[in-house]
Parts: C-alpha cells; sequence; structure tokens
C-alpha cells in the first residue's frame, strides 16, 4: 500500500524529539509523500512547513493563517503569504477557515481573513485545506460569497452525509483521518462511502487525532495505514485500491502528477 498524507503538522514540537526518525517510519509504512501545513504559531513565521519541505524531496508544503491565529494578520501578513504562495513546493493555502469552538480570535477577524485567503489562493491558482469546526454554515457561507479558487479539501472531515454532499457541490476533496475509525463515529463512515472515488484523500493531521489502535497516542504519518484500511472496509475494496485513488487524487489536485519524488 502506498499513501499519500495530505495533512500532517511536521513542524510540530511533539516531533522535536525524533522528527527524522518519525519521517522514516512513514515511509517505511508505505507514506511516500507528506503534505506538512504550514500554519505553524501563526504570523509573523509563515514559513515552518516550507523549511521542512527544503529539507526533503517527498516533503510538500502549504501556506496560510490558521482561524486560531487569525487575530495576528496584518497586511505585511497578507503581502508575505502572496508571494510564499508561489514558491515550487508550495501546492495550497491552508488550513484556513472557521473555529467557533476555541473562539481565539473574534468570529468577525476570522470571516474577514478566511476571505482574504480565499482571494489569494485564487491568484496564486491554488487549492485550498479548509478548517472548520462548529461553523459549517459560516464557513460555507463565506466560501459561497468569495467564489471557489482551484477546488480543495476538507480537512479532517468530521460531518455526516448532508455535511458531506454540501461541501462535493462545492467541489472539494474530503479528507479522512483517524476520526473514521472511532467506534462512534458512523456519521463519518457513512459520508466516507457516499464520496465519489475522485474526490476522496486520507490524512492523518499527525501529531492530532490517532487512529485506532493508536487512539490516546501521539500520532504519525505512519499510522495513517490504519485509517487506509478502515476505510477500505468502509467503501467495499482494498487498502491497495485506498492508496492508488486518494495518491492520484491528491496528484491531480494539487499538481504532482509526476509522482513521487
Amino acid at each position: 500500500m502506498k499513501l499519500v498524507d495530505s495533512h500532517c503538522h511536521l513542524d510540530d514540537e511533539q516531533f522535536a524529539g525524533d522528527r527524522d526518525a518519525t519521517i522514516e517510519r512513514a515511509r517505511a509504512a508505505g507514506v511516500e509523500r507528506m503534505m506538512a501545513i504550514g500554519t505553524g504559531g501563526g504570523p509573523p513565521d509563515l514559513e515552518v512547513a516550507i523549511r521542512l519541505a527544503g529539507q526533503y524531496p517527498f516533503i510538500y508544503a502549504t501556506v496560510g493563517v490558521h482561524p486560531h491565529d487569525a487575530a495576528k494578520a496584518t497586511p505585511e501578513t497578507f503581502a508575505r503569504l502572496d508571494e510564499l504562495a508561489r514558491h515550487p513546493k508550495v501546492l495550497a493555502v491552508g488550513e484556513i477557515g472557521l473555529d467557533y469552538h476555541y473562539d481565539f480570535s473574534p468570529r468577525d477577524i476570522q470571516r474577514s481573513v478566511f476571505a482574504a485567503q480565499l482571494d489569494l489562493a485564487a491568484r496564486a491558482g491554488k487549492p485550498i485545506v479548509i478548517h472548520t469546526r462548529e461553523a459549517w454554515v459560516d464557513t460555507l457561507a463565506v466560501i459561497r460569497e468569495a467564489g471557489l479558487p482551484k477546488g480543495g479539501i476538507m480537512h479532517c472531515f468530521t460531518g455526516g452525509p448532508k455535511e458531506a454532499e454540501q461541501a462535493l457541490e462545492l467541489g472539494f476533496h474530503l479528507s479522512f483521518g483517524g476520526i473514521l475509525t472511532f467506534p462512534k463515529a458512523d456519521n463519518v463512515r457513512e459520508a466516507a462511502a457516499l464520496t465519489p472515488e475522485d474526490r476522496l484523500l486520507v490524512e492523518t493531521d499527525a501529531p492530532y487525532l490517532a487512529p485506532v489502535p493508536h487512539r490516546g497516542k501521539r500520532n504519525e504519518p505512519a499510522f495513517m495505514v490504519e485509517t487506509a484500511r478502515r476505510l477500505a472496509e468502509v467503501r467495499g475494496g482494498t487498502p491497495d485500491d485506498i492508496g492508488s485513488v486518494t495518491t492520484r487524487n491528491f496528484d491531480r489536485l494539487c499538481g504532482t502528477a509526476a509522482g513521487p519524488c
């Protein structure tokens, strides 16, 4: 089984002591490529993922301001993001969106920063990676008002069939992580079952949300094989099928169709 982890936070301090070993374990498990998410601790440092991608040919990057950090954004932030979005190893703008669970940034600022980054992604011709938590209606409203850029990814999809259909109608890919394996996540599995083959992605969101049987541990890209196996069961296929389909989808969406580096 060959996989692409479409969303992981390899810059996180939880990997400070064994980052290289974590990446080696991922490769040994069949995770050929990883997209490192570049939101980090927020502005002014916008290059955390780019630095990682510069060290490994098989790691790619995103850039963006997470909704938690929206209040830190300045005009200089957007000017710099506009430059970084054109970096050859930056595949997408994200993770961006709205988070009404923690409200670490005021909601009106979250919405304005989100809209600004949708516009930035459209100018750069890059897909978007969406974070939405307890803000589904507003997230979709901002996307519809701004107009969808090159498409994108609903990261760590946790909705049910209704939300899946709404996201798919807007042209999104749905990315499934460890939550898919949780015993009570029947609604997520229903959404995964109805997702068209050409809109399916997998991720870890490492170091968060480790799948069963690693639940409660620090998550890492190597654990994604468990999510892929569960997704194969849900969809009536094989893990190899999931690997092939999700890799092909990632390459098509993110412009990496040349295959592994």
